[in-house]
């Protein structure tokens, strides 16, 4: 008897072996996790909700929140909730104007995505203060605004000296239905957005930091 459940246990030993592993590798793929599920439609869904709420507090008298149109469209020109950028104002500035879409722009920036598997607080994609040891010796990004995607040239044109807000971008305005690095197509971008100073276009943009500079305005 004990000879025979032996010889039994070896013979499907291999079946047994088999099974465990085939269990373990399911086990182990299934650990594997969507950091990005049905990206498309939750990003829609949240644009709806972001651009709804803007309407609201602004219907109701919060001057802190603002929808501004995309920068290449004509105001009277009906247009979907797409077309529009949503902005809220965390700090207002006292520059007198704005940059114009063949300046250059400095820049304190950080844009991040929604909400994902791993990143409960939205993935931050990138990050000029993060480019530094501190935020306190960080400096600027220099853009030229016509290089931006639409969203944030809209945004920087509308801002003045010392703004800092918080902009939402939909994916039409961002980098559309196409992935661009780390970041997934269909994506809603937000940024933390400080505006420093800007530079009225031309063939040569003079380095800030240079002794006796005042082309850059910054103020």
């Amino acid at each position: 008897m004990i000879r025979k459940l032996v010889k039994g246990v070896l013979v499907f030993l291999p079946f047994y072996l088999f099974t465990f592993l085939l269990f373990t590798s399911c086990s182990e793929s299934s650990d594997e996790v969507d950091e990005f599920p049905d990206w498309q439609a939750t990003n829609a869904t949240k644009w709806n909700s972001i651009y709804a709420q803007a309407t609201e507090r602004i219907a109701a008298g919060d001057t802190s929140w603002k929808i501004i149109k995309s920068w290449n469209l004509e105001d009277s020109l009906h247009s979907d909730n797409t077309s529009y950028i949503v902005v809220h104002v965390i700090k207002a500035g006292t520059g007198s104007g704005s940059p114009l879409y063949t300046d250059y722009v400095r820049v304190n920036y950080k844009g991040t995505l929604l909400p994902s598997t791993s990143y409960p607080n939205g993935y931050e994609f990138d990050s000029s203060w993060h480019k530094s040891t501190s935020d306190s010796t960080a400096a600027p990004a220099q853009f030229l605004v016509s290089g931006l995607t639409d969203g944030f040239a809209t945004a920087v044109q509308h801002m003045h000296i010392g703004d800092e807000w918080v902009i939402y971008v939909p994916w039409t305005l961002g980098y559309g239905a196409t992935a661009s690095g780390s970041i997934p197509a269909y994506s809603v971008l937000t940024f933390d957005l400080e505006l420093v100073s800007y530079y009225r276009g031309g063939s040569t943009v003079p380095d800030f930091s240079a002794k006796g500079n005042n082309q850059w305005i910054t103020e």
